[in-house]
């Protein structure tokens, strides 16, 4: 039998997906890339917020196109889309098969062979709070970069969020498991690893009684030669003297961090739920601030039931006074089940996205005057692969993400392989892309 899938949203769903590719390889299916030669589609999915339900849905109605047009023999939907909505995905898709809650990926090969043996509408939503986390993993990034996921769930309650009825509480993984796994990624060809959770820097609360992070990250460059470790989803009031320090004083922590602020009105961070307030916030970035080079991405939300004009303009003297390195803006999406969903003054959707569209604009100007200050500067790049088009080579310094940041394109008189790191001289960019030579 040949299993092919589909994995939406962000990267700690993208691992969920490589833990499940490596428990049926183990089982001995097929895992093929091409949808028409699958015998069974496992669909994983992300119900976040309305634009993800959406995705989802549209992409269940795809495959199941190729069920009633094709060989498709069966459909799994697994991830937080059936575990939001339980046995609804089944009652309203009667092309799909199979179900699996967030606590019951460990249940894929079993959930594929009830299918292959002709079984339908099978479910399975196991204690996601009891899951075992981590596993090994068939990696569906270049070997050269990859995700490291170090905990599950999350405690914050913001009152937008419906993460934690999907996912479950915060649970960090043993240090011992993590340093474990870096090692074997880094023997696999890691140069870079971006560590993730709903918020990373809750880490260790639960198991070692204190925010842990830190030592986590000291573990990790110990056990490991050359890889590099990246930060993403940080929150503001966890942003401990030690983790500055960490990041300062250990060369193989690059200098970024993600931290999503959402909004720096007070009054609106107080109806989010957010833990801390402007000060909070303001007081974290001027910290990270004192590390040289610290490049701070952030994420915020227009729209939010009750913003004003004023609250919005706040926002806006924010952006216009912080110059973040790198910045994006969603709009507020009204989850039901969500305490937020349930506020007066609900924004209208055009309100909302002409809020998002101000703050990217001012944004692109920052972004334009940060990339004019780097023309002529020599950069580290990360190479990931050549554009026969334009005929050049991106890739990405530490001050870019992978999926979410912009890239950096690089001319050069030889092919470079994929996974080097090369100095770029900057000479040129276009919006939020720089270009520049290969120092050979």
């Amino acid at each position: 039998m040949k299993i092919g899938f589909v994995s939406l949203g962000c990267a700690k769903n993208q691992l969920d997906t490589e833990v499940m590719l490596h428990e049926l390889l183990e089982a001995g299916y097929e895992i093929t890339p091409e949808e028409t030669e699958a015998d069974i589609i496992v669909i994983n999915t992300c119900a976040f917020i309305e634009s993800a339900k959406k995705e989802a849905i549209d992409n269940i109605l795809d495959i199941a196109w190729l069920k009633e047009n094709a060989n498709l023999k069966g459909i799994v939907v697994t991830g937080c889309l059936p575990e939001r909505y339980r046995d609804e995905v089944l009652k309203e898709f009667p092309e799909v098969d199979a179900v699996l809650g967030v606590g019951s990926i460990h249940h894929i090969v079993e959930a594929v062979k009830a299918v292959e043996r002709g079984r339908r509408r099978y479910s399975s939503f196991d204690d996601r709070d009891s899951v075992a986390l981590g596993g090994e993993r068939v990696l569906t990034t270049p070997s050269f970069w990859t995700y490291l996921k170090i905990g599950e769930g999350c405690d914050n309650r913001c009152s937008y969020c419906a993460i934690p009825y999907i996912r479950g509480k915060y649970r960090s993984r043993p240090i011992e498991d993590l340093v474990a796994e870096a090692v074997e990624l880094e023997k696999l060809g890691a140069v870079e690893i971006n560590i993730i959770a709903q918020d990373i820097t809750r880490y260790g609360i639960d198991l070692y009684g204190e925010y842990s992070l830190d030592r986590l990250l000291r573990e990790l460059t110990a056990a490991t030669e050359r890889v590099y470790f990246r930060l993403l989803y940080c929150y503001p009031d966890k942003i401990t003297d030690a983790l500055v320090e960490e990041i300062r004083n250990n060369p193989r922590i690059l200098r970024y961090i993600d931290i999503p602020l959402q909004h720096i009105s007070g009054k609106i961070l107080k109806d989010m739920n957010r833990h801390g307030g402007p000060e909070v916030i303001k007081a974290a970035l001027a910290k990270l601030r004192t590390i040289p080079g610290m490049v701070i991405r952030t994420t915020f939300i227009t729209g939010f039931p009750g913003e004003t004009e004023e609250d919005f303009g706040e926002l806006c003297r924010f952006v216009r006074e912080e110059k973040f390195d790198r910045l994006g803006v969603f709009t507020y999406s009204q989850e039901e089940g969500t305490p937020a969903a349930e506020l007066p003054d609900q924004l209208d959707e055009q309100t909302k996205q002409d809020r998002a569209d101000i703050i990217m604009r001012e944004q692109l100007e920052i972004t334009e005057e940060k990339n004019r200050a780097a023309l002529g500067s020599i950069l580290r790049v990360l190479i990931e692969d050549f554009d026969p088009v334009s005929g050049a080579h991106f890739g990405r310094s530490y001050a870019d993400a992978p999926e979410i940041d912009g890239k950096i394109y690089v001319k050069s008189p030889r092919r470079i392989a994929p996974g080097s790191l090369v100095d770029v001289k900057i000479d040129s960019f276009i919006d939020y892309d720089l270009c520049g030579e290969a120092v050979l």
